[in-house]
């Protein structure tokens, strides 16, 4: 009896779940940095007025003659324009002239403190960043066995879009201070490497903890500044890089990356294939093996295929996946299993051979 493979767990519930844990501990830490980063924005500001209010205190009790904390009222209500206190009873005439000058420039110092706070708390908040940039360090810092994807303008937007698809951790580090802000909007974890500092941005990205880089800028080199510093940091670490100049392929192996994709001859290799075949599904580009193709081919009712077994299909490809009546075959080495109309068949190997099989199946 053939045994079905049974389908898969729901996976859309558990990336749900963890988009939502994800959201709250952001919300969390920014909310518990907000203090922090508020006190950081405008701690000059506050000085100032700290400083002017016990000026205000110092003024009104060597000439008003006032106790101290009457003085630090009456300075406190003078600054905030409240108005409890009046200077020698609001007799104007005859108060003392350096007072006079004292309060003066208090109040003017006061003022311009108390508008830049007050533009400087207006900034942090409109801009998005209050709390946001130590929100996203302490995340990072407990992130594990995540993915580090550098660049983001190119191939890293769909290798970040794939990892999110399918559940994995990710951290992108990008030069563009746009695209950090685009993405930390979003809550993406990122990361905004300053300058030529490869080595700070891949520590704030968590390359401790990290298990793989995905070096995917737009420039060779930039990818292979970034494959050089990983290595570095983390000699055992698993580095994937894509090259856009094919005979950097050996530099950038060289330089450490443990797999080099020449996304030149990827594309070109499928589209190559796509024109011949409607039914390419992927490619393998392996060092053991060299390039590969998979194909799916359905088996029509006129196929030479059908009462065939697996095994007598290898000289032209390895089926490696058999879906019948929407299930996947789980044991496609049963030597009873044989191929019945309208299966799908799964099969890896080079062009030719895939292509001689699709003609067999009739999936032309």
């Amino acid at each position: 009896m053939e045994a079905v493979q049974p389908p898969l767990p729901p996976r859309p519930r558990a990336k749900r779940a963890r988009r939502h844990s994800r959201t709250l501990s952001f919300l969390f830490y920014q909310s518990m940095y907000a203090p922090k980063v508020f006190l950081r924005a405008t701690f000059r500001q506050l000085a100032v007025l700290v400083g002017m209010f016990a000026m205000g205190a110092s003024i009104f009790s060597y000439y008003e003659h006032l106790p101290p904390l009457a003085s630090l009222l009456a300075s406190v209500s003078t600054i905030t324009t409240i108005g409890l206190y009046v200077p020698n009873g609001g007799n104007f005439f005859t108060i003392n002239q350096s007072e006079e000058v004292l309060l003066i420039l208090m109040i003017l110092v006061s003022v311009g403190a108390a508008a830049s706070l007050l533009q400087a708390t207006i900034n942090t908040v409109v801009s998005g960043d209050f709390a946001r940039g130590e929100a996203e360090k302490s995340l990072i810092k407990r992130m594990k066995n995540h993915v580090i994807v550098f660049g983001y303008a190119h191939l890293g937007r769909y290798v970040a879009e794939k990892l999110d698809e399918i559940g994995v951790d990710y951290v992108v580090v990008t030069h563009d201070p746009a695209i950090y802000e685009s993405l930390t909007k979003r809550k993406v974890m990122a990361v905004l490497q300053h300058e030529n500092r490869p080595i700070v941005a891949l520590k704030e990205a968590g390359i401790s903890t990290a298990t793989t880089l995905i070096a995917a800028h737009d420039k060779d080199p930039e990818n292979m500044l970034i494959t050089l510093s990983a290595r570095r940091l983390r000699p055992e670490m698993r580095i994937i890089s894509v090259v856009y100049d094919e005979q950097l392929t050996e530099t950038a192996k060289n330089a450490g990356a443990d797999v080099v994709i020449p996304s030149s001859v990827s594309v070109g290799h499928l589209l190559a294939l796509s024109a011949v075949t409607r039914d390419l599904v992927g490619v393998v580009f392996s060092e053991k093996v060299g390039t590969k193709e998979i194909a799916q081919f359905s088996v029509f009712k006129s196929s030479k295929l059908i009462g065939k077994k697996l095994p007598d299909l290898t000289q032209s490809a390895h089926v490696i996946g058999l879906v019948r009546a929407g299930e996947l075959i789980q044991n496609i080495f049963d030597p009873s299993l044989n191929i019945k109309e309208d299966d799908t068949l799964l099969v890896f190997g080079d062009p030719a051979g895939l292509h001689e099989l699709e003609k067999e199946a009739e999936a032309l």
